[in-house]
């Protein structure tokens, strides 16, 4: 066994025992331990919480208990300063060993599916971590494992993973200065719980706001058939039920019909498409807008709404199938 190889082997091994390890001791992991080993370090009490909460992301503990402690320990403005950099260094640890462990191993092997998908992602670059940072489509530890094993700048993904997780990191810092006060008593406690609550709120809201960010513009009937027409590889998804796809008012050609309320059941087929132009019909275009919805909220990145749906399709003489 060659030194590079031992070296991983090694590590993976030390890592798993650590993941394990923690997992078998997470009952022990809350507040008033946190408390105890930061007060023991006295001033270096910030540095010590950035260089646990890294570690415990790198071995799957839970971002959120830390993330709450560093806002009852160290106040809202230095615990979100402490708990931004103590999850960006150990999400970019995590980010390091996979890519480290597996990177190239993952990079030869893949292929068909995976391999398109990898390559979007890998296209989107620091726009992909900001949009999975603002809306956290997969368990937060987990993530960063799967991330670095693209090929993502490791200088994108420590930055984006840094500026777009400040709202949620905000929100949550003070959720946890809010909880202290409350349980202390001190001043102002029904305005700080109420704050804190609002800021919840408007992290919530964030994952919506994302999806209509990353929704593209309305296209129109004539620009559809163009782009039919041309064969640029757009996927048409008829999102109407089976009966009115082949009913009265017939289908497109080229079209995919999946039905609204199935379209849960059918994304991961659709996952080639994750980055690739996906377009939204139905007979206006009210069930399409929610459809572009939950695409988006997906990770899908390139979702139109066909204006006026198969109805302005028809009144303008283009052709259906029935």
């Amino acid at each position: 066994m060659n030194k590079g190889r031992l070296l991983r082997v090694l590590l993976l091994v030390v890592i798993a025992a650590g993941i394990v390890l923690a997992i078998a001791n997470r009952d022990q992991l809350d507040v008033a331990a946190l408390e105890q080993w930061v007060n023991s370090a006295g001033i270096a009490a910030p540095l010590l919480f950035v260089v646990i909460y890294a570690v415990g992301v790198v071995l799957f503990m839970p971002a959120l208990v830390f993330t709450l402690a560093g806002g009852a320990l160290f106040g809202p403005f230095v615990g979100a300063l402490v708990n931004l950099l103590g999850a960006s260094v150990g999400s970019t640890l995590a980010f390091i060993v996979s890519r480290y462990l597996a990177g190239d191993w993952v990079t030869q092997r893949s292929g068909g599916r995976l391999k398109r998908i990898k390559e979007g992602v890998e296209a989107e670059g620091w726009r992909f971590v900001a949009f999975v940072r603002l809306v956290p489509l997969f368990p937060f530890s987990l993530l960063n494992y799967v991330l670095g094993l693209t090929r993502i700048k490791l200088s994108h993904y420590f930055f984006a993973t840094l500026v777009f997780m400040i709202p949620g990191g905000v929100a949550y810092t003070y959720l946890g200065y809010a909880g202290k006060e409350a349980i202390g008593g001190g001043e102002g406690v029904i305005q700080k719980a109420m704050l804190a609550l609002a800021l919840i709120a408007l992290v919530a809201f964030i994952p919506r706001f994302v999806g209509r960010m990353r929704r593209g513009p309305m296209i129109s009937v004539e620009t559809l058939k163009q782009r039919l027409d041309q064969n640029d590889g757009l996927l048409l998804l008829d999102v109407r039920s089976a009966e009115e796809f082949t009913g009265e008012q017939g289908h497109i050609n080229k079209a995919r019909n999946i039905p609204l309320d199935q379209l849960n059941n059918y994304l991961s087929e659709l996952a080639d498409y994750q980055e690739k132009s996906v377009a939204l019909i139905c007979r206006t275009d009210r069930r399409s807008a929610q459809a572009a919805g939950m695409l988006t909220r997906r990770g899908f990145a390139d979702v139109h709404v066909v204006a006026g749906g198969m109805t302005t399709w028809i009144s303008r003489g283009f052709p259906v199938k029935r």
